[in-house]
């Protein structure tokens, strides 16, 4: 299955290492100066898209000649360069979809690129946003196995939705049996593995499963 990295214009410091998931990877989309992280790790820049107003002339220059495919937007838009991003990945019809520098910077961007995640999932796609202290998925209810990450130990489950009804946690070392968790509880924040795996389930209601380090 082809699976996609997209790339966005948040800051560096919060971007991963992105020849790491060089291999993972099939095909790179660069929202924005998210073209630029992509060209600087020597990774494939399969798209770039977005108004480009966050980069150079001579910056835009390099992105179109290094750029397999470029799509160059007014600034002056209905969607973010993200969500264009977002929309072209989509319909590459990926298994996966990697989120790089999406978070920090303004955090209205950052709260509603989490938000995107559901455009994502309800493709039938799965949607991760990693940065370097940060890994997010977001689920619909269902069971679902989780393996541990020494690089994100903690695992928080925090409610999307107005309520999370069942939520069930087993292989953590705070277990949690048929809970319901309402948005603003800290009841499934900051939980660890036991073993190399655990699962977590629950029957309503969106979560967002953060996975940190730090």
């Amino acid at each position: 299955m082809v699976t996609v990295g997209i790339v966005g214009n948040g800051p560096a410091y919060l971007i991963p290492d992105l020849s790491l998931y060089h291999e993972k990877i099939d095909i790179w989309i660069g929202a924005d100066k998210g073209a630029l992280s992509i060209l600087t790790t020597k990774n494939n820049l399969d798209y770039a898209i977005g108004d480009f107003d966050s980069v150079t002339t001579e910056e835009l220059a390099t992105i179109k000649k290094l750029a397999k495919s470029i799509d160059q937007y007014e600034i002056e838009k209905d969607f973010t360069d993200l969500e264009l991003a977002i929309q072209k990945a989509i319909s590459l019809k990926p298994s996966t979809i990697y989120f790089f520098g999406v978070t920090g910077g303004r955090l209205d961007h950052t709260l509603v690129n989490i938000q995107l995640l559901e455009q994502v999932l309800i493709n039938n796609i799965v949607g991760v946003i990693i940065d370097n202290k940060n890994q997010l998925e977001l689920h619909y209810p269902g069971l679902y196995t989780i393996e541990n990450d020494d690089n994100f130990p903690t695992v928080s489950f925090i409610p999307i939705t107005k309520d999370v009804k069942g939520l069930t946690l087993t292989g953590f070392y705070y277990p949690l049996i048929n809970a319901t968790i309402n948005m603003g509880s800290t009841l499934s924040i900051s939980n660890k593995l036991i073993s190399n795996n655990g699962t977590f389930s629950f029957e309503e209601g969106i979560v967002l499963v953060v996975r940190s380090r730090g």
